[in-house]
This record gives C-alpha cells, structure tokens and sequence, in this order.
C-alpha cells in the first residue's frame, strides 16, 4: 500500500509539474500593420525563443509558468519587451508592433531582405520577392545610398557587378553600361525619361531616392522591345520616396570640397486621425563649383506624394518629382597621340578649355497616379499612369580635329566650335495588370500576371552651331570669352512613337523544388513621321526553370529574346523592309542565402546574341552605304558574382565581381572579336560597414569601399567604314586605363536625433577617366570630403 500511494503520489506530481508549462503564439508587424517574417521573439532568462514565420508568426513552446519578460526583434527595427504572466496552457494573441530604426534598415544589393521593395511590380510585374525571381535583380537601398553619401546614379550603382559609367559627355549627364551594352535605360518610376536611351543619358537628385533597382536579363519580357524598357543589357529603375503613415522625417546640410552646400528635407505623416491619408515632401537644394576652374552648378530637387487607402482592399497613390540642374560642362582633356596610343593628357585643374558662359540645363519632372484593388485574397488589380517631361538646353564649345603643320600633327592644338542644342521630350505609359498570387489548381502553386500598356513617347530637338570660332593650345593659357559669332540655321528634328503591348506570366510551382516560368509579351510598335508611318510587331516569349535540391538553394536556367523595331524600315537589296533584329538571352546560375537569409551569394552566367542585324552594306570606298542586309553577330557572354547581407547585426557585407566578354562577329563595319566602345572586362566592388555596440565607441559606425573599373577601348575598331566620330579605319583604339576608387565614411549618432557624417571620397587620389570616344575625356573627381549635420524627428 505505501509503494502504490508513493508511486500515485511521483505520477501526479509529474502531471501537475507538466500541466506547468504553457505554449506562446503571436505576431509581429511593422507601424503599418505590415508583418515581419522571420523576426525573433525570445525569453533571454530561459534562452528560449523562435524565428517568425514568413506571415510574421510565432510560436514558443514548453515555456515554465510564471512571470517573464517576452522580447522581440528584427533588422531593421527596434527591439520591444512585454511582460507576460503564464498561468494556463496556451497564451495566445500576442501581437508586437515594431517601429523602424534608422541606423538598422535594411542594407542590401538584393533589397529588402524579407520583403519586396516599393514599385518592383512596375517592372517584373509578378507579386515575388526579388530571391524568388528568374532573373537577375539588385535593390539599392536609402540607407545604402545615405550611408556611402551618394549624390549620383552612377555614385550608387557601382554597387553592382558589372554596371558602370558609359560616358558623361562632358559631367553633364549620366549615361550607364551593363553586360556591354551602352547607354541602358535609366526609368523613374518605372516609366521612360528620355525617348532614345542610346542618347545622353539623363540626371536625378539622390534625395528623392526610396531605392534603385536594376533588373538584368528577362526583363526585357515584360517591358517590350530593345529599344523600349527591355534592352537587353538590363535596367535601372529609379523609384521615388512615397508617404508612411507614422509622423516623422529629417533635414541636414552637407557641406565639403569644392565649395559644395546642400540642405535637404525629408517630412512625412498621416493627415487625418483614421490614419488613412498620408503625405510626403521631400527637396534638396544644391550650389558647388568643380576641381576645374570656371566648372560650377546649382540645382534644386521637389518631390511630394500623397496615398489614400480609400478601404482595406483600395490604395491610390499620387506622385510628383521634380529636378531642375543648371551646370558647366566639362570638355576634360585631349589625347596627346594617335588614336591608337594612350597619351591622354593630365590637364592641369587651372586650365579649362570651354568658354567662361557654357551650360547645360536640365529640367526633368515625372508624376504619377497608381492605384491597387484586391479583389479578393489571392487577386489584385493594378493600374497606373505614368508621365515624364524632359527639357535640355545645352549651350557650349566643342574641340575639332587636330592642328596640322607640314603634315606634322600638333595633338595640342585644337580647334575650337560652339553649338546650342534643345530637346524636349514627353514620355507616358499607361498600364494595367490582373495579378494572382498563390492561386493552386490541385496540388500546383500559380503565381501569374496578365496586363497590357500603353505607352507614347514624342521628342523634338534643335541644333545650331559654328564650325570654327578659334584655335586653343592645351599647353598655354586659353581666351574664355565668346567672341562674336553667328550660328548656322537650325537643324530641327523629331519624332513620335506609340507602343501597345500585351504580357502574359505565369510562375507553376509544382512542388517544394521545381518551379516552372513560362512568358510571352506582344507588341506593336508605330512610328510616325512627316513623310510615312511606319509599324513593327515583335512577339517575344519567355521561359525558365528554377530547382531547388536543398534548403535555400535555387538553381536556375532561362531563355528570352527582345525585339529591336528601331531600324526595322532598312532597306534590302530589292527594296523590301528588312523587319526588327532580335537579340536571344540565355541565363543560368543559382542563388543561395544564409545565416536565415541574412547573407546572399548569387553566381549567374549568361550570353546574349544578335545575329539578325540590319548591317549596313558599303561601296568599294567604304563611305557610301548601298543598301543594307540581314548578318552579324554582336555578342555579350559573362559571368557575373555578387555577395552581399548583414551576417551580424552591426556587420553590412557587400560585394561583387563581373566579367563581360563582348565582340562583334561577322560584323561589316567593325573588325572581327572587336570589343565594343567602353566596355571593360572586368569590375569589382566592395564595401563593409561596421556599427559599434554596447562599448564606449556606441553611435560610431565606419564604412569603406573599393570599386574597380577595368580598362576599356575609347572607341570602335572598324573594318573600313568611318561609322563614328573618332574612327579611324583600320587602326585599333586605345585602351583607357582601369581605376580604382577607395572611399571612407564614418557616422557618430549622438543620441535620437542627431548625428554627423564624415565622408572622403577617392583616398588615394587616383585619376580614372572615362570617355565618349574622342569627343570627351572626363577626368573623375580628385580626393575631396564632406561632412553631414543630420536631425532626425
């Protein structure tokens, strides 16, 4: 009888020892409700907790009764404590609502590393998160841009493997290369800023900057033909900041090198008690001279915006960015030899060779109206209205060919001319999209969007000059004054251009490792003009596999092609229009994250062909085109690597390398294997940022980053025929020298509110150039710093 009451007496004990532990549930979101996936919640006393899920829940089992302190946190975001009693089984509802910390938000090449980035679905237009895409993405973020003090597109986007500068002609606009390809489309907002993207290029204020995304590959199968958003070399995507529903913003002053002052300001908030309308105005004022005497600028930046949830299922959104740039433009240097040897000409920063009033204006404003309605928990519709104006008054001196003295070259003497030019530019796309997330047919996950766009794009231009105005010797001092002169009659031109087009997307998951994507994008595209319209039709399809053998791994492999309308009128032999030229992509690689998606490694290798090109055919003196003919082979192949994450929480990684192997092949105009204008071989980037916590250095963080441009030909190399400015036939063009650029940053956060930057750019005061073929010589920036007063509130 003892040992049966002793053992009744050990078994209750142990139930009521077990009925003592409980099981916690809850949730964790950001200020607007949004959740935060896999987010922690812990008990540091017990040193038990769990990861969140991708819908922002938790669950902590086997939790002892009593009273605890529960803490959650993620990146990005403010830790918070509640205290719990546990008393029952279950204690279920705990919601978290985490608030932003700005010295903590996300630093990453592939964006937002839970979350999809503001206005990726105006590109890809598919609902996935930037991991989880076919094709190549990388999102720079605001604090990435803030945090390195990036004032520029090309500032920003050395960040990224193979992306570079293609040209500045003359540091007055900004002209990007990706795989090789020259002059990509830059958008804002995901809507066009200048009607020929193979042009100059365009100029953006950082301010204004929510995150840069540059998508590579497939992208052409959602935007459309090669000249259009799809160029197969890929795109930037500029996207503005929009309202949060929490009150708050900044304003600082940057001041530096150079004689450079900028204030700036950063306000937003709700505008009603329910919290359901909000704002956001943003600007930045900027005056600073140059390194080069007589070389200045001024600018002025205005972005407000304004969202309405109308109801839990409606949001509209209205947009407004404004960019007004008034500077010198920089002719830069000479090349002092043939243009088959590098002699370019360390001009000294006292010599300027244009003329004391040049300059170049730029006014840019886009707005837009978007509007997003679900219709139902896995259907949404899209809708939105994009526009852009573009206005360029540029007024300066152009350098001419080379002095002559008995035949003997004086690579120092230059003639001078002067030109004024105008465009105007007006571009708007208007588009709409059925998207479905998550939809099953049997066991079988779809992800799909169907939409169409309309898009309109006219521009105008005029140009006058004057062929010579004088001779200038870059050894000597130079006369800065316009003299006198009268310009030839205008040449005006122009052109408008109206595109329709229809995609389809479908993403089949068909189990937990396979999925398939299957695409296709028609689109009709018409030109007209003052003698005959034209019209082209491209049909465009895309496919793709991604397989995922273990745990955050996804191996991947697709085929796209994109059209090319622009010469698709050249005519045959006999008279007949030729039809677009095609450029075939292929893709493939895998992407992998660690440390629960805090560290990402993506390799991708790819090739793209155009063996459909309308090449011009020559007569025997190579100067007069007869007709043109289907041919060719202008190649891009490459390899492309990227690391990047926070793989601690006061530790931010990012890196990148980028081989590019392009060559015309069976090309009439230019020599066989011949690499293309500006396009280097290899770049490299590296940064890491460090944040000091819980010692006496808290507040301080210090960065560094080196960023490597290999050297690249200045020009074409032709067969025969003189193409360009700066060819000459049969001879071989000069490399430009490969840089380096090593820049510093250093942050102390003095309490909430305030902090200071200190920034110092090109260490090691390297000189790097880059060049539009014989045209522009631009020296990059010598050593220069800048500090940064900061209030936060």
């Amino acid at each position: 009888m003892k040992f049966i009451t002793t053992l009744l007496f050990i078994l209750c004990a142990h139930v009521i020892v077990a009925q003592e532990v409980a099981k916690i549930t809850g949730s964790i979101t950001d200020s607007d409700n949004n959740p935060i996936p896999f987010a922690s919640a812990y008990i540091s006393e017990l040193k038990k907790g769990s990861a969140a899920d991708e819908d922002g829940n938790f669950t902590i089992p086997n939790i002892p009764y009593g009273l605890w302190q529960l803490t959650t946190s993620a990146v990005g975001f403010k830790p918070a404590t509640v205290a719990i009693n546990l008393n029952e089984p279950v204690l279920s509802g705990i919601i978290f609502q985490l608030t932003h910390d700005n010295e903590l938000d996300q630093v990453e090449v592939f964006g937002n590393r839970n979350d999809r980035p503001d206005k990726i679905e105006s590109i890809t237009r598919l609902p996935l998160k930037t991991y989880e895409q076919i094709q190549s993405i990388s999102v720079l973020s605001e604090k990435l841009i803030e945090d390195q003090g990036a004032l520029s597109i090309s500032d920003a986007t050395k960040n990224v493997p193979g992306v570079y500068t293609f040209a500045t002609y003359g540091n007055k606009r900004e002209s990007m290369s990706s795989r090789g390809f020259r002059g990509i489309p830059i958008l804002k907002n995901g809507v066009r800023i200048h009607s020929d993207f193979r042009g100059v290029g365009i100029l953006t204020d950082m301010q204004g900057v929510d995150n840069i995304q540059v998508l590579k590959g497939t992208a052409s199968i959602t935007q459309g033909v090669a000249t259009d958003l799809g160029s197969p070399g890929g795109i930037i995507n500029i996207v503005t900041k929009t309202p949060k529903y929490t009150t708050g913003g900044s304003v600082s002053l940057r001041g530096g090198s150079f004689g450079k002052i900028r204030p700036t300001f950063d306000v937003f908030g709700p505008l009603n008690k329910e919290k359901n309308i909000a704002f956001r105005l943003n600007g930045a004022l900027e005056r600073a001279d140059s390194f080069r005497d007589l070389v200045e600028k001024e600018s002025f930046y205005f972005n407000p915006s304004f969202e309405w949830k109308i109801n839990d299922k409606t949001t509209v959104t209205l947009e407004l960015d404004h960019y007004y740039d008034s500077r010198t433009p920089d002719l830069g240097t000479v090349n002092l030899a043939e243009n088959d040897t590098n002699a370019i000409y360390d001009l000294p920063h006292s010599q300027f060779l244009g003329f004391e009033n040049d300059r170049s204006i730029t006014q840019n404003t886009t707005y837009a109206v978007r509007m997003d309605h679900e219709l139902s928990d896995k259907l949404t519709l899209k809708g939105a209205f994009y526009s852009s104006s573009l206005k360029l008054d540029d007024k300066g001196a152009k350098l001419n060919k080379t002095i002559e003295v008995n035949e003997f070259p004086l690579y120092n003497v230059r003639q001078r001319s002067y030109s004024t030019s105008t465009r105007d530019d007006d571009n708007s796309v208007l588009q709409f999209d059925l998207i479905g997330d998550k939809i099953y047919t049997g066991s079988i996950k779809h992800t799909f969007q169907i939409g169409f766009d309309y898009r309109s794009s006219h521009f105008s231009t005029a140009r006058q000059s004057t062929a010579v105005v004088d001779t200038i010797n870059v050894f000597q001092n130079i006369e800065h004054r316009l003299p006198n002169i009268s310009l030839d009659e205008a040449n005006l031109n122009g052109g408008k251009t109206n595109s329709l087009g229809f995609v389809a997307q479908d993403v089949i998951s068909w189990n937990s490792w396979l999925k398939t994507f299957l695409g296709a994008r028609y689109s009709s595209t018409e030109t007209i003009s003052e003698v005959e319209n034209t019209r082209s039709d491209a049909f465009n399809p895309l496919g793709g596999i991604i397989i995922s053998p273990i745990k955050n791994v996804n191996l991947f492999v697709s085929y796209t092609n994109s059209s090319y309308p622009r010469s698709a009128a050249r005519l045959g032999e006999n008279g007949e229009e030729l039809g677009n030229e095609r450029y075939d992509q292929l893709e493939t690689g895998f992407k992998t994250t660690w440390l629960n998606d805090r560290l990402r490694f993506n390799l991708t290798l790819y090739k793209i062909n155009n063996k459909n090109i309308n090449l011009p055919v020559y007569d025997e003196t190579w100067a007069n085109i007869l007709y043109y003919a289907k041919g060719g082979n202008d190649q891009r192949q490459g390899i492309e690597v990227e690391l990047t994450g926070r793989p601690l929480e006061n530790l931010e990684l990012i890196g990148g390398y980028a081989y590019i192997d392009a060559q015309y092949k069976e090309h009439t105009s230019y020599v066989y294997g011949s690499e293309p204008l500006n396009t280097p071989k290899h770049t490299f980037n590296a940064y890491v940022n460090y944040s000091f916590r819980n010692n006496t250095l808290e507040g301080l963080s210090l960065g560094a980053g080196a960023y490597f441009t290999g050297e690249r030909p200045i020009n074409d190399w032709s067969s025969g025929a003189i193409t360009h400015q700066g060819i000459v036939p049969g001879q071989k063009p000069f490399n430009v020298d490969a840089y380096t650029l090593v820049n510093f940053q250093a942050e102390y956060q003095f309490n909430q509110n305030w902090s200071f930057q200190f920034l110092l750019n090109n260490v090691f005061d390297k000189i790097g150039y880059n060049a539009y073929r014989t045209s522009y010589i631009n020296q990059t920036d010598p050593r220069n710093f800048a500090g940064v007063l900061r209030y936060n509130f």
